[in-house]
């Protein structure tokens, strides 16, 4: 098969699936994983795909990645940021925590925490962190979106408003170059402003796939925060943007 005709169909796949993994278009095509990271590499250097650890994606600003598929993007980033974040986080401590993959894995290495006070709108959250007894879950009321376990709407904002934590642990879809925070859902955004509203301290998460990633609801500025945690160098604007606004980086 001609090099110009796998990419083809590499593209076609990624296009109907979200995303692929390097294993499975090895198998797919009975090339070596060198063949296909370069394959790979070259659409992205078209703006074709987007690359992520282990595999690529397609962006839409629209429509977000399918939750199991984001489930497995980027987990080992996600897992040194989650470990990273939760360092800052003492014991007795109370936090929000919002919808997204990145934040589920945060949950899991809070387990090592004791006594903490949660207020979450993610089921999978509340879940992972009920197994601890010492642990004090509150869910947040609202819709609950079957397609990942968020909960939104008006009655979500209301209730996140009756609390004010020491943390906001927060995951986000995009990062617009100018530091605009960026998702999907309307609703989805209200609450998360809510949270960043009634945080003591706002603790970030981002790997380095959201940076210059679309989506087209505006969150908020990344200046809101007061510490962002990432897995690469983010683009020299942003980086410029949160010295400037005293927010402390932490690339892990």
């Amino acid at each position: 098969m001609s090099q110009q005709r796998r990419q083809d169909q590499i593209l076609e796949l990624i296009r109907e699936q979200g995303f692929v993994t390097t294993e499975q278009l090895v198998e797919r095509f009975q090339v070596t994983p060198q063949t296909i990271r370069r394959d790979l590499n070259q659409l992205a250097r078209q703006n074709r795909i987007r690359r992520h650890h282990g595999g690529a994606g397609i962006d839409s600003s629209t429509v977000n990645t399918a939750y199991q598929t984001r489930k497995i993007m980027d987990l080992e980033a996600k897992e040194r940021m989650a470990a990273a974040l939760v360092s800052m986080v003492p014991d007795n401590a109370s936090m929000f925590i919002n919808i997204g993959t990145t934040t589920e894995t945060i949950a899991r290495a809070l387990l090592k925490r004791r006594n903490l006070q949660v207020v979450t709108n993610n089921l999978h959250v509340a879940s992972i962190l009920s197994a601890k007894e010492d642990f004090r879950i509150i869910i947040a009321g609202g819709e609950v979106r079957n397609r990942d376990g968020g909960i939104v709407g008006e009655a979500t904002c209301d209730f996140i408003n009756q609390f004010k934590m020491d943390f906001g642990i927060i995951g986000i879809s995009g990062i617009h170059e100018d530091g605009s925070l960026l998702d999907f859902d309307y609703r989805e955004v209200r609450v998360a402003q809510a949270i960043i509203a009634n945080s003591d301290q706002v603790l970030l998460a981002a790997d380095h796939s959201k940076f210059g990633r679309r989506a087209m609801v505006r969150l908020g500025s990344i200046t809101q925060a007061d510490h962002v945690f990432t897995n690469q160098p983010p683009p020299r604007p942003i980086r410029q943007l949160l010295q400037a606004h005293q927010v402390a980086l932490h690339v892990v």
